[in-house]
C-alpha cells in the first residue's frame, strides 16, 4: 500500500482546515487509513496531508470528481497548487 503525500495552499485559514470532517468523508470509503496533517510554520498557508491509499487508481478517479472538487472547494484548498507525491518502491 503505497504512502502518498499531498501539498497545496489554503485560502480559508489552518484552523479551517484542520478541523474540516471533509478529507475522511472523501477518502475513507476508499479504504485510505493513517490519514495525517501538517502545517507550515513560517507559512501557514501552506499544508499537507500523509496517508496510505489502498488503490492509487480509484484515488486518482476520486481527485477528478465533482465530490473531491467540492470538498477542496469547503477546506480552502487551491486546486492548482496541489501536488501529490507518491512513496517510490525500489
Amino acid at each position: 500500500m503505497p504512502t502518498i503525500i499531498g501539498h497545496h495552499k489554503i485560502t480559508k485559514g489552518t484552523k479551517h482546515w484542520l478541523d474540516s470532517p471533509r478529507r475522511k468523508e472523501l477518502f475513507g470509503p476508499l479504504g485510505v487509513t493513517n490519514i495525517r496533517t501538517f502545517v507550515d510554520q513560517q507559512d501557514p498557508t501552506r499544508v499537507a496531508i500523509l496517508m496510505d491509499v489502498p488503490d492509487m487508481d480509484a484515488m486518482k478517479k476520486t481527485m477528478q470528481s465533482k465530490e473531491a472538487a467540492e470538498a477542496m472547494a469547503f477546506d480552502g484548498v487551491v486546486p492548482e497548487s496541489l501536488v501529490i507525491l507518491v512513496e517510490s518502491e525500489r
